[in-house]
């Protein structure tokens, strides 16, 4: 099959979680002997501007192995305005969509969201060629803007709704990664309507995130010596309860042994910026290199999930296999009965509190911190349980299934 996928980011825009799973995907796409054009954007992902090397022309095309890359202007804005942001997604998934059009007929679509946008670039060009398109969600929208208290305008949200509705009525499929977002999306749909919903997790590559010593070159970088490393490492976004770390660490003060990492970049980086200068115990540092994941992750003694009230079924953490891979044990304060809470609680590789509460929260890493076989135990067990779990092959295959049943009805609808 030749097909035609839209994301925001690829390679080597890894920074971005999507980035990744679009650009494994797609090498997992050619190594089945199919051919993929992809349509992104300029890097721009680490920090949050086109990276200087690509700057100068608002769209570059390139020939690969697997097919060809059409990369155009992103539309960089500030991540804490909301219109700023629908405006410049706006005119990215504009270009996106004329750029999908110059290449060749595909024989399916595959567009990513967020942002919701590219749901309606894919849906162009599928009507455009007349091919079947799927909808691959990571994250739904306007549900977690709407959580997150960023979207409160009634009527914004109707129409909003009504939008993302639209896309799932047009889509001959929407991927979803868990079961909770299934739900969600399946009860947006009308009867026999739903049954386009289909759950195709994530992969976690086992090979490249492993577990490794603890006293890695990442502590002496940030002077962490021996100390227990509690780590959030990720997207320093406003989905995360942030506030619960503040409240740990002024709760761990008094102990020299235990230190607070926060790893990453995003919205909320200025707020917790300003926070974390104020407490001895605290560590920012920025995004690592990708090659370097392994040396990042194994640093931690304990990671975090972080997710607030209600997003879970909206969005799904895709940070825990990567945590699971390096075999730590992680706390995650998340929505009880959310995929990743069952999935920690199954596996035995942590701890689930709720969200957004600092006492649980606390209670749990005393727990952990202070018991070095749970720890070790947990660890070892979420390494096991994540060997279970999709490679990007298996990724690749269940997609195959997916598009070529879909491309075979097409045909014969024609």
């Amino acid at each position: 099959m030749k097909l035609l996928l839209l994301c925001p980011h690829f390679e080597p825009d890894l920074h971005a979680a999507t980035g990744e799973v679009m650009t494994r995907l797609t090498h997992a796409f050619a190594a089945r002997g199919h051919e993929v054009d992809v349509v992104t954007s300029l890097p721009w992902y680490h920090g949050h501007d086109v990276d200087p090397a690509w700057r100068g022309r608002p769209w570059r095309v390139e020939r690969t192995d697997h097919g060809r890359i059409v990369r155009v202007w992103p539309f960089p804005t500030d991540k804490t305005s909301i219109p700023s942001r629908a405006a410049g997604f706006v005119g990215f998934t504009g270009l996106v969509t004329a750029a999908a059009l110059t290449g060749g007929r595909p024989d399916a679509v595959i567009g990513m969201s967020p942002p919701i946008f590219l749901g309606e670039a894919a849906a162009v060009a599928a009507r455009r060629f007349g091919v079947p398109w799927v909808f691959n969600v990571q994250d739904i929208f306007p549900d977690v803007a709407v959580e997150l208290g960023a979207l409160t305008n009634p009527r914004v949200v109707a129409a909003a709704s009504r939008y993302e509705r639209s896309l799932y009525r047009r889509a001959d499929a929407v991927t979803v990664l868990s079961r909770d977002q299934a739900a969600n999306v399946r009860g947006k749909l009308p009867g026999a309507e739903a049954d386009k919903v289909v759950e195709i997790h994530n992969f976690v590559d086992t090979d490249r995130v492993r577990p490794v010593d603890r006293m890695t070159p990442y502590r002496e970088r940030y002077g962490l010596g021996d100390r227990l490393v509690v780590m959030y490492s990720g997207n320093v976004g406003l989905s995360q309860s942030f506030h619960l770390v503040r409240a740990a660490a002024d709760h761990f003060a008094h102990r020299d042994d235990v230190v607070f990492v926060i790893n990453g970049e995003g919205a909320a980086r200025p707020d917790v910026d300003a926070w974390a200068v104020e407490r001895a115990n605290v560590v920012v540092a920025d995004f690592q290199p990708r090659d370097a994941v392994s040396e990042t992750l194994g640093a931690a003694d304990v990671h975090l999930i972080l997710l607030k009230q209600g997003l879970a079924k909206s969005s799904t953490p895709s940070k825990l296999y990567g945590i699971l891979a390096a075999g730590r044990p992680l706390v995650a304060a998340i929505d009880p009965g959310s995929e990743v809470a069952v999935t920690v609680e199954e596996a035995g590789a942590g701890l689930v509190v709720p969200p957004d509460e600092p006492a649980p929260f606390i209670a749990a890493l005393e727990r952990i911190l202070d018991d070095a076989a749970l720890r070790a135990g947990a660890g070892a067990a979420g390494r096991r349980h994540v060997e279970t779990l999709l490679t990007p092959e298996a990724q690749a295959r269940a997609y195959d299934e997916l598009l070529s049943g879909l491309v075979e009805r097409s045909r014969h609808r024609g």
